[in-house]
């Protein structure tokens, strides 16, 4: 039953002495003439209408930095310098600040020490290695030489041996004497040790280039290590340079300091873990901004990158709404709000948008959807707000009808649940209505 604001009938039925049943001045009062002799009310009725219909969604707004940046210490040490404060405007690279590391320096310092003894090793083992090799290409002269000199007493016993051979022959026949003989075989038994002397200065040239060249393979393995040890001074001399260009603290991108959290002297300390502690400097770009909207489950799917958006922020009454479109949108729905962020983009040349400012964003979605729709001057509101709509059947007879509405855009009302499409409803109409009342339509928009 409808409670309406209108208590005349209240009043009336007081004055002539009829009762009321307690749910209210809708239902037939107790006494009242039977409704047939009532007056039948002629009415304009409007069919429920399934339109295809633009939603839009309205939610809060914040305006995000477009980057944001929390820089904090990877070497401990004091702060020796400040470079730039809150409000400053920085560029990529730019110091915001000094640490004193004088341990660091102090290190650089040894390992340079020790490169430059590795870098003098590895110049020793590359002479070891040269005279390595002349030694090997001396010895390898000095066999040959040893193989020459064996071919010639090879060719001289030789010689001899025909010679021996010749005169043996000789003195059987007593051509010659023994003596001559005698003479031969001494000159043979000297050529033939010639020849043993120099097959073992063969033998000991060829240990020569044995022992050369393991010298040699020696000292290519000193110089290997020197190369070694060189490269890893080297690498410990890069990494103590990258720690030491740590204790310049500078800016990760072009923006704006928004936070300091130090003073020269400070000691700071090493963030071992990302987010560890309180940053030291934060650097925010502002130009352009983000603005962040969570849109409810009910529409997320809805929206679309492209979608026009409508801002407004009390921090500038009277201005006229910013407009911007959808930028990028999360695609998924947060589990503990329900709700997925879309994000668009404004330009912020000024500096007037400030990152955390509070707004409104109506979002027009551009996905139609099927609604059923009526004249908002067809939809009636109890005094609690609920509203409720006169449905007039076949038979012409009042039903009143509490319904759920959805969208308003002034001139249209969604309707959710409670008629359905193609069912007539009084339009527009001073009187009031009640469950079972009989009227007369005169026309159908």
């Amino acid at each position: 039953m409808v409670c309406t604001r209108d208590i005349r009938c209240l009043f009336g039925t007081a004055v002539i002495g009829w009762g009321l049943i307690a749910s209210g001045c809708g239902a037939q009062a107790v006494g009242e003439p039977p409704e047939k002799d009532k007056k039948v009310v002629p009415v304009k009725t409007v069919a429920v209408a399934e339109e295809d219909v633009r939603r839009t969604s309205t939610q809060p707004a914040t305006i995000h930095a477009y980057y944001r940046a929390e820089v904090r210490a990877k070497v401990s040490g004091y702060v020796g310098k400040i470079a730039a404060d809150i409000g400053d405007v920085v560029e990529k690279g730019d110091t915001l600040a000094e640490i004193d590391v004088p341990e660091m320096e102090k290190q650089q310092q040894i390992i340079e020490a020790r490169l430059a003894r590795a870098q003098a090793e590895e110049t020793r083992a590359e002479a070891g290695i040269a005279l390595a090799t002349a030694n090997v290409e001396s010895a390898d002269a000095k066999l040959v030489q040893a193989q020459s000199e064996f071919e010639r007493a090879e060719a001289s016993l030789a010689a001899v041996e025909a010679e021996f051979s010749r005169t043996e022959d000789l003195v059987q026949r007593q051509s010659l004497q023994n003596r001559v003989l005698d003479e031969v075989r001494k000159k043979r038994d000297s050529e033939l040790a010639n020849r043993n002397a120099v097959n073992s200065a063969i033998d000991s040239a060829r240990a020569d280039v044995t022992v050369a060249k393991a010298k040699r393979t020696s000292a290519e393995a000193d110089l290997k290590a020197a190369q070694a040890e060189t490269k890893i001074a080297e690498k410990q001399l890069e990494e103590i340079k990258v720690l030491i260009d740590y204790a310049t603290l500078k800016a990760p991108f072009a923006g704006l300091v928004t936070h300091r959290a130090i003073d020269p002297g400070d000691l700071v300390r090493e963030a071992n873990e990302v987010g560890e502690g309180e940053p030291l400097f934060v650097v925010s770009h502002v130009d352009p901004v983000r603005v962040r909207v969570p849109i409810p489950e009910v529409d997320a799917a809805l929206v679309s990158r492209g979608d026009a958006i409508t801002l407004r922020f009390p921090s500038f009454p009277g201005e006229e709404p910013i407009t911007a479109e959808v930028t990028r949108l999360a695609g998924d729905l947060d589990p503990n709000t329900r709700t997925m962020l879309v994000e668009a983009e404004l330009e912020n040349t000024e500096g007037k948008l400030l990152p955390g400012m509070f707004g409104e964003a109506t979002i027009t979605l551009s996905t139609k959807v099927a609604a059923n729709m009526l004249p908002a001057r067809a939809v009636r509101f109890q005094e609690s707000g609920q509203p409720y709509v006169y449905v007039v059947s076949d038979d012409e007879t009042v039903t009143v009808q509490e319904v759920v509405t959805g969208m308003d855009n002034g001139h249209s009302i969604e309707i959710l649940s409670g008629v359905e499409a193609g069912q007539r409803v009084i339009d527009a109409h001073l009187k009031r209505f009640t469950d079972g009342q009989t009227v007369r339509t005169l026309s159908a928009d």
